[in-house]
């Protein structure tokens, strides 16, 4: 019997609903893959110590910095380099892939009520 099973996307977005909190669906060494929905806006944060990946799955997503913006849509990702402050917005419904090392804050060193437990699988 084999162990190999391929990871569904849209079925690990069908077993969770809220927003702006990331659940974990892979590893592949220290680094996670996290799926999250998300719509409004988030709080500006920066994470100090690394990079965080961006990939929309579905919608549209809105990645803000202090000197300007990037447009992602479905299929489009984005690389936030460490240490630069941003804010995603979705102005409707987005689904979205982070990857980033295991133990990444989604809201880096900033408290928040939409700072979210890490680590969460689906």
């Amino acid at each position: 019997m084999s162990n190999h099973k391929a990871i569904n996307i849209k079925d690990k977005f069908s077993k969770f609903d809220d927003l702006w909190s990331p659940r974990v669906i892979a590893a592949m060494n220290d680094y996670q893959f996290k799926l999250a929905k998300v719509e409004g806006e988030f709080v500006w944060h920066s994470h100090p110590h690394t990079d965080e990946v961006f990939i929309v799955i579905e919608g549209s997503l809105c990645i803000q910095f202090r000197d300007g913006e990037v447009q992602l849509t479905a299929g489009e990702m984005f690389v936030v380099s460490k240490g630069v402050e941003h804010k995603p917005v979705a102005k409707t419904p987005c689904q979205i892939m982070l990857i980033e090392p295991k133990g990444v804050v989604n809201t880096g060193e900033v408290q928040s009520e939409l700072t979210a437990d890490n680590d969460i699988w689906v």
